[in-house]
């Protein structure tokens, strides 16, 4: 069995269904994808959460060392991290229940993806959330905000 993403538009259908956003790997630095990346989702509206270690915040918002310390479940695990991490993290959303998980443009890692849809995680895999969000699900040539929680 290989591994395929969601349709197009499931996928839209699922960046509509989600409010909050765990980034794994929010880097402080203005000038990283991660941060450009997460910057513009909080503007359409979602909660970031960074999931970073050594860092206490970013964009506004208090960072956790890693998903097992956050104080609620997100929506979504966004991923930010190289390949080799992917299991542990795929590790983390099974043993809490996270639904879904997104990893980024050049993140790949074929057998975790699959162990995670087999454990009912909606797995999106090599792709941008921005970019999909702004690609897929555009409303009338304007991005659609989110209300905030």
């Amino acid at each position: 069995m290989s591994f395929s993403n969601p349709s197009p538009a499931e996928i839209c259908r699922l960046l509509r269904e989600v409010r909050s956003i765990a980034v794994v790997g929010l880097s402080p630095q203005t000038n990283r994808p991660s941060f450009r990346v997460a910057q513009a989702l909080q503007g359409f509206g979602y909660h970031i959460i960074p999931v970073r270690p050594l860092i206490e915040e970013v964009l506004g918002e208090r960072a956790y060392p890693d998903l097992e310390s956050l104080p609620e479940r997100p929506d979504i695990v966004d991923v930010f991290r190289a390949a080799e991490h992917v299991p542990a993290i795929v590790d983390s959303c099974i043993r809490l229940g996270i639904k879904h998980l997104w990893l980024q443009d050049g993140v790949i890692h074929e057998e975790a993806a699959l162990r995670a849809q087999q454990a009912g995680i909606t797995v999106i895999m090599d792709r941008c959330m921005f970019r999909d969000h702004t690609q897929l699900c555009n409303d009338g040539g304007q991005a659609r905000i989110i209300p905030s929680r």
